[in-house]
């Protein structure tokens, strides 16, 4: 795992974590007329049309819930938390690779860049959360003080991911097709975790298999915070937590083992 030297290493390059965070925001809207406008305009228009679309338009039903907007916080609240865990996950899988040229260049602590993805991801995290939670307070569905314990919950989609991703960024140096791999299995990692459908529309022999989906768990325990107003069911995540501290471990031992060659590999 992380050694109390990488951590202080990383404290004495929290200046150079910080600004590599605060360039990589500012760069994604740059020569734009209204700068941080766009980072609220692009998730509040996606909440918008899927809470029109499936609220007002297709009325779709979950079981148990009779508010109109049911199926809309559903799938908001899986679709923003996969996008936290695609996004670091992706980014993170390639962080090695796509910064070949800072890294021969410039002497830092390689585990500052798996820190600016996931520093990155948070701060676009929450402001897309940030934006799903007004709409909730405007349609009367806010679900109040249990929207804390999604803090947790983020951690642990985080630690996985960056886990996973440190470990296949790791393996990416050496072998390029892993990262070409990883964005296919996400697109079909996504259709097989019940995020724009509810698990109870499935075979129980499927149904029981995608309990073994390790992501699964975290999205339902979100939906169950936005949509049911309850603490989550923290039994199904001890799967998902051990899974993470495993990943963790071996991530960390990999690339403590191969650190040295990654830059000759880049």
């Amino acid at each position: 795992m992380i050694s109390m030297g990488m951590l202080r290493d990383l404290w004495a390059y929290r200046g150079f974590i910080k600004g590599a965070v605060r360039r990589e925001f500012q760069s994604r809207y740059l020569r734009t007329q209204f700068g941080v406008f766009w980072v609220i305009a692009h998730p509040l228009a996606m909440i918008t049309i899927y809470t029109l679309i499936f609220a007002e338009l297709l009325r779709p039903t979950l079981a148990g819930h009779d508010t109109p907007y049911a199926f809309s916080i559903y799938l908001c609240a899986g679709v923003l938390t996969w996008g936290l865990f695609a996004e670091t996950l992706g980014r993170g899988v390639s962080i090695f690779v796509d910064n070949a040229g800072l890294l021969k260049k410039v002497s830092f602590p390689k585990l500052c860049l798996p820190v600016i993805v996931v520093l990155s991801s948070w701060l676009h995290f929450t402001i897309v959360i940030g934006v799903f939670i007004a709409v909730l307070l405007v349609i009367g569905q806010f679900p109040g003080w249990v929207v804390l314990w999604a803090i947790p919950i983020v951690l642990l989609q985080t630690g996985l991911a960056i886990g996973l991703g440190i470990l296949l960024a790791t393996i990416n140096t050496f072998y390029r097709d892993v990262g070409q791999a990883v964005g296919v299995i996400l697109q079909f990692w996504f259709w097989l975790t019940p995020i724009v459908y509810p698990v109870t529309i499935l075979p129980e022999p499927v149904s029981r298999a995608i309990e073994l989906n390790p992501v699964w768990p975290i999205i339902r325990a979100h939906q169950t915070i936005f949509l049911e107003q309850t603490m989550p069911d923290w039994p199904h995540l001890v799967y998902p937590a051990v899974l993470t501290v495993i990943l963790l471990f071996v991530g960390m031992y990999a690339f403590h083992r191969l650190q040295g060659e990654i830059v000759d590999e880049l």
